[in-house]
Order: structure tokens, then sequence, then C-alpha cells
């Protein structure tokens, strides 16, 4: 039998980005982290900090993908409110973790530093919860069944999905190509790429266009699949669609599109 490939989404929490005060890369360093893995994000959701939205967006998409990943909400602050919506969601307690605290103790007392109530808040975990290794700032995140809850600051969420990693049940790697063609429209190849889409089931097809200037702009064709062996038969057939156009197809390796 083969194995079924492992699925993630990626919640977003907080005011600060639905107001566009914050500019979000959670998004984009999870779903780079965990492409390597064989684990495709399938779906990205922002709420707000309401404990309601919270639980019924974890409860959603706990339910729909392998792996969920919520970011922020799990500082010191009285709106720090993920914790308490995960324990909610899940429907157990929340209280303070004795190790995780005692750890968070030592450190602000090595740094000479008053451990608060509301530093001690970061040692709250909902019941059952496994913390997730913070080598930045210490305070940890934690893994609620299929759940891992991440801190909002970039630096330390991505420093603790390094924890995360070996917890994972990696699927089948998507192996990706991309083609361009500068001066190429999205019409002049839809048709074609549509048709070649329908012959292809294993493959995912996306097209992206770019306009910087006139002279700068065109199309990036990009092929995705677990299917290590159809990579170069579909650059092939991409590549074919373009020339087709009249424009020369160019390969890119690890491209941004």
């Amino acid at each position: 039998m083969p194995k079924t490939q492992p699925t993630a989404a990626v919640l977003l929490i907080g005011d600060e980005l639905l107001s566009g005060r914050t500019r979000d890369i959670n998004l984009q360093q999870i779903a780079t982290y965990l492409a390597p893995l064989g684990i495709p994000v399938r779906e990205a959701r922002t709420v707000p900090d309401v404990e309601d939205e919270i639980v019924a967006a974890v409860n959603a998409l706990r339910a729909k993908y392998t792996y969920v990943f919520t970011t922020g909400g799990i500082g010191p602050t009285h709106d720090d409110i993920t914790a308490d919506a995960i324990a909610k969601a899940f429907g157990v307690g929340i209280s303070e973790h004795p190790e995780t605290t005692a750890m968070l103790a030592e450190r602000y007392k090595a740094m000479n530093t008053e451990y608060t109530p509301a530093r001690r808040r970061m040692a709250r975990l909902p019941h059952g919860a496994t913390p997730v290794a913070n080598p930045v700032s210490g305070a940890p995140g934690f893994q609620t069944g299929n759940v891992f809850t991440l801190a909002g600051v970039p630096q330390v969420a991505r420093a603790m999905l390094e924890d995360i990693g070996p917890r994972l049940e990696t699927g089948a790697v998507v192996h990706k190509v991309t083609i361009r063609g500068v001066g190429l429209r999205e019409g002049d190849i839809a048709e074609p790429l549509g048709a070649l889409a329908k012959d292809m089931p294993d493959v995912a097809f996306g097209s992206y266009p770019w306009f910087r200037s006139l002279g700068d702009n065109g199309v990036h064709l990009v092929a995705s699949t677990i299917r290590e062996d159809l990579v170069e038969e579909v650059a092939a057939k991409l590549e074919a669609i373009i020339a087709e156009t009249g424009v020369r197809p160019e390969r890119l390796e690890d491209a941004n599109t």
C-alpha cells in the first residue's frame, strides 16, 4: 500500500496581522521548512485575538489536516490567549507546567530578572501538552495532539521548528520544476496548460505571471509532483508549450515565483 501523504495547515493568530501593523512571514518559513519533509501546507487562515474564533479555527483545521501549526499569542500580556484557546479546543484544563516554570524561573534568575506573574503565564500549558523547545528566548511552544503552537516572533517560531521536525511523520518528497517565459502572457498558454493538467493527474500545475515593467514581464509555470520519474517529462512538456508561442523557455533552479 502506498504511504498516505501527510498535510498541514497554518493558523496565524493576532489582531496586528489583520490590521496590517505586522507583516507575516511565518507562513512562508513554516511551508518552506515542511516542504522537504513531504508535508505540504494545504490551507492557511488568519484570525484575531478572539478566543471563540481561535477555538473554531483550531477544531476545523485539526480535523481536516494531519498537522496544524499556530503562531502568535503565547507571550506574557493580557491579549496572549492562544494557550487558553487551545485548551478549550481540546476540552482540557490549563495550568503551569512544572518543568517549564522551573526552567523559566532559573533562566530569569540567571538574567537577574524578576520572574513576575506575567512571565509565569508563559509556563501555562494545556493539560497533556508537550513543550516545544525555544532555544532563542526560553519560553516554549507546545504540542497538543496534532496541533503545534509556536510563538509569533519569526525568529523564535523558526527555531521551534527544529524541535518539532523529528516528531513529524514525513511523506513523500515533493519535486518541483519551474519554467518561465519572458514576455509570455497567461492567455497564450491557458488552453494547452489546462489540457496538460488533465493528461497528468499526478502533477499539480501553477501559472504565476509577473510584471515589473515593459520588457520585464512574463509567466512562471510551476509543476509539483511526488513522482520523481515525471519531473523531466513534465519539464519538457512545459518547455514545449512555451516554445509554441515563440517565446524561449528558461528552466529555473529553486525559483521563487
